[in-house]
């Protein structure tokens, strides 16, 4: 009954605190001049992988690192396949440009990265420290990039040194500024709210679903693939869903992808540093999942290219894609028979049928270049 209780408390707090974080990071978008989707990639993002932090730093406190490593490695694929699939199955997800250009790119280096230091089975703590300096890089640089092209963009239009085209008074504080200094306590106020929400939200609901599998005798590593990854990724779902209900999709899009690359450097990153003689990876996921992470990350290329938008259908390839990698891990932990068989329809079948899939709306005419014709 507490689990239950915690599971019901844990979905409304969350659902409350995705609707309070969007509203204050669209608005402090326009507020600081930055544009939706550079809050998508930043404010929201790594708010909403504020969850995963907290498990995947108190799991390697705890000693137990599978749970740890295999939070961060199931909530990327979860957030690929299962978040960008059902938030196009919500309404169809345009994407922006910069993240065809630059963030989807960025993610799958991210996860290219991170592949290549688990290897040989440990990320030790000064690999730990290349993520975080990598992930600061990141940030600095989407700052300096939004701030940049909003101010490129307000120069236009109006004769340089005009006072009244700048908004400036006799105090010399703009309207924009007075609006922004009395508005900003309010918006950051929301963002905090929201934020704790989804934090407090998302620990209630790991810990039920967490005990729920636990009674099933089911092993740390498996639980930190499915029942964390996909509780602590619940923020990005609800975020997401949310956000495209209410029209703002370049913030739906860019908090999946900003909530990857947080993961894969911060998480991880964090995770590798307070870790006792380095952050273990099991061989599982070395030989199985991060390369189901990294065909996820890859899968967003032919998707976002194809007409620049994630259609509906191409969601429910994605969130059917999901259903069978979790399919396989269920097989797998119960050691079942059925799990050769499976194996081999997934590589014979299902996988080629994906990607021919995906090739197909890579290849498929764009439609302006459709209606050009």
């Amino acid at each position: 009954m507490t689990d239950l209780l915690l599971f019901a408390g844990g979905l409304v707090a969350l659902i409350a605190g995705a609707e309070v974080l969007v509203r204050g990071a669209s608005r402090l978008a326009l507020s600081f001049g930055l544009s939706p989707l550079v809050i998508g990639l930043t404010v929201v993002a790594f708010g909403t992988s504020a969850p995963e932090v907290a498990v995947s730093v108190g799991a390697v406190l705890d000693g137990r690192n599978d749970i740890a490593v295999g939070n961060v490695v199931g909530s990327n694929i979860f957030n690929v396949l299962g978040i960008l699939g059902l938030s196009a199955l919500v309404a169809p997800l345009v994407v922006h440009s910069q993240v065809i250009r630059q963030e989807v790119p960025i993610m799958i280096g991210a996860s290219l990265v991170l592949v290549a230091l688990a290897l040989d089975g440990t990320i030790d703590r000064l690999e730990a420290g290349l993520l975080l300096a990598l992930l600061a890089a990141y940030v600095v640089f989407l700052i300096v990039q939004g701030r940049r092209e909003a101010s490129g963009g307000t120069s236009q239009g109006a004769p340089a040194g005009d006072p009244a085209s700048q908004g400036e008074s006799a105090d010399g504080l703009g309207s924009g500024g007075r609006d922004l200094l009395a508005k900003l306590p309010m918006q950051l106020l929301a963002i905090a709210v929201g934020l704790g929400l989804l934090v407090l939200g998302a620990q209630w609901l790991v810990s039920a679903a967490s005990g729920f599998a636990r009674a099933l005798g089911v092993s740390d590593l498996v639980i930190g693939l499915t029942i964390v990854a996909a509780g602590t990724s619940l923020p990005e779902l609800a975020t997401s869903a949310l956000a495209a209900l209410r029209g703002q999709r370049d913030i739906a899009v860019g908090n999946v992808v900003g909530s990857c690359t947080f993961n894969l450097l911060g998480c991880l990153g964090l995770a590798g540093l307070v870790s006792n003689g380095g952050l273990a990876v099991p061989a599982a996921v070395v030989n199985f999942d991060l390369w189901v992470m990294l065909a996820a990350a890859i899968a967003c290329i032919p998707v976002v290219i194809s007409g620049r938008e994630i259609a509906r259908w191409e969601g429910s390839l994605f969130v059917a894609l999901y259903a069978a990698y979790t399919a396989y891990l269920i097989l797998a932990a119960a050691d079942h028979d059925a799990l050769s068989a499976y194996s081999k329809a997934m590589m014979s079948f299902v996988i080629p049928l994906a990607i021919v899939t995906l090739v197909a709306a890579m290849l498929r005419p764009h439609p302006h270049e459709t209606r050009q014709h």
